[in-house]
C-alpha cells in the first residue's frame, strides 16, 4: 500500500515556515513528512538553511499525528554521531512513535564547514557504518565507550531516551550503500526510482522494510510558470553524477547549471512541473514499479500549501483504491 509524504525543504524555508508546512501537511492528510538537514542550501536562490534539530522540536509541538523523519542527516563529520544519537533520542521523545532518523554519507557542501578533509566515497560509507553503530550503542541504556577507526566515545550515557528507539532509514544512490542499508537500517531512502537499489537493499537484509522515494515537483497554475520557478530555485536538480556529493559551495552548483534552460528542468532535472495531475501520478508510478512503498514529494517554491491542496484534491484521490486513476496506474503496471 502506497504511503504518500511531503518534504519540508530546509534549504528553501525558514524554521517558522517549516513548522507551518508540517502542520499543513498533517491537515492535508499526508501520511508522513521528511525534513532535510543542511548547513548550506544548494543555491543562493534557495536562501535558507536552519538547524534541523531546532525545527524538529517546534514541529513536535505543532503536530500530533504525522510521522516526521530526517532526509537525511549526515552523522559523520559536521556532527559527531554521539551528538546525533542524543538529538534523535530527544526528537523521538517529543514525538513518541513518529520520529524516524534518516541518515546518509553526506555532501561536501555541508560537511566541509568544520575544516575536515572530504573523504573518498568508500571511506564515507565506512564512517557511516561506524557512526550508526555508535548511535545504536548509545540508544541502549547505560554507560558506553567506543574506540573505533573513525570515532571515539568515552564514558557516555544518554539519560533522556525514548521508550522506543526510532527506526534508522538509510539513503542510497548506489548498490553498495543500499546493501549497507539492508544490513544496518530499518528502511531505504532514494531520490531515483531505481529497482536495482531496492533489490540490493532487500537482498542484504531489508526485505519487509519500507522503501522511501523522493520526487521533486513544482506545482503552479501553468507548466511554463512551474518550469521557470523550478529552474530558478532548484538548479541543483540539473547536476548529476558525483558532483552533488563533491562540490563544496552553492556558487559551484549554480555555475554547472548555467547552460541549462527552463525546459531542461523536467527532461534533465526530472522535476515534475505544472498542474496536470496525470504527470504527477505517472511519476509516483515509476517508484511503485521500482518497488518503493513510500513516496514523498518535494514542492519547489513558495506555493507549498497550494501544492498540498492539489495533491489532496486531485492526486491522492487518483491513487486511492477503486478510483479511475488508481485503475489506470494498475493497468499501466500490468
Amino acid at each position: 500500500m502506497l504511503r504518500l509524504g511531503f518534504t519540508l525543504s530546509s534549504e528553501e524555508h525558514s524554521a517558522r515556515e517549516l513548522v507551518r508546512y508540517a502542520q499543513a501537511a498533517e491537515e492535508a492528510g499526508f501520511d508522513f513528512a521528511m525534513i532535510s538537514d543542511h548547513f548550506h542550501p544548494w543555491s543562493h536562490s534557495q536562501h535558507n538553511s536552519p538547524f534541523v534539530w531546532g525545527a524538529l522540536g517546534a514541529i513536535a509541538q505543532a503536530t500530533t499525528r504525522i510521522p516526521v523523519g530526517t532526509a537525511v542527516t549526515c552523522p559523520t563529520i559536521r556532527i559527531h554521531p554521539a551528538i546525533v544519537a542524543q538529538a534523535a533520542a530527544t526528537a523521538a521523545s517529543l514525538m513518541p512513535g513518529r520520529f524516524m532518523l534518516g541518515v546518509g554519507s553526506g555532501e561536501n557542501l555541508n560537511e566541509h564547514v568544520v575544516g575536515c578533509k572530504w573523504p573518498a566515497p568508500r571511506i564515507r560509507l565506512e564512517m557511516l557504518e561506524e557512526a550508526i553503530g555508535v548511535i545504536q550503542m548509545l540508544w541502549r541504556d547505560g554507560w558506553h565507550s567506543h574506540y573505533g577507526k573513525y570515532y571515539s566515545v568515552e564514558n557516555a550515557r544518554i539519560f533522556s531516551l525514548p521508550e522506543q528507539a526510532p527506526p534508522i532509514l538509510m539513503a542510497a544512490a548506489k548498490p553498495r550503500a543500499a546493501q549497507l542499508a539492508g544490513r544496518l537500517g530499518q528502511g531505504l531512502i532514494s531520490t531515483a526510482p531505481q529497482e536495482s537499489l531496492v533489490k540490493a537493499f532487500k537482498e542484504a537484509g531489508g526485505r519487509g522494510q519500507p522503501c522511501y522515494g523522493q520526487i521533486a515537483v513544482c506545482w503552479a497554475r501553468t507548466e511554463k510558470q512551474a518550469r521557470r520557478t523550478a529552474r530558478e530555485i532548484w538548479p541543483n536538480a540539473l547536476i548529476s553524477g558525483d558532483a552533488s556529493a563533491e562540490l563544496p559551495l552553492p556558487r559551484q552548483f549554480e555555475k554547472l547549471a548555467e547552460d541549462y534552460s527552463e525546459e531542461d528542468i523536467e527532461q534533465v532535472g526530472q522535476v515534475v512541473c505544472g498542474p496536470d495531475s496525470a504527470k504527477h501520478v505517472t511519476a509516483i508510478k515509476k517508484y511503485l514499479d521500482a518497488g518503493f512503498d513510500h513516496v514523498f514529494i518535494h514542492q519547489v517554491g513558495k506555493e507549498q500549501q497550494e501544492c498540498m491542496r492539489f495533491y489532496r484534491d486531485e492526486v491522492i484521490p487518483a491513487l486511492s483504491p477503486g478510483s479511475d486513476g488508481a485503475a489506470r496506474v494498475e493497468a499501466d503496471r500490468a
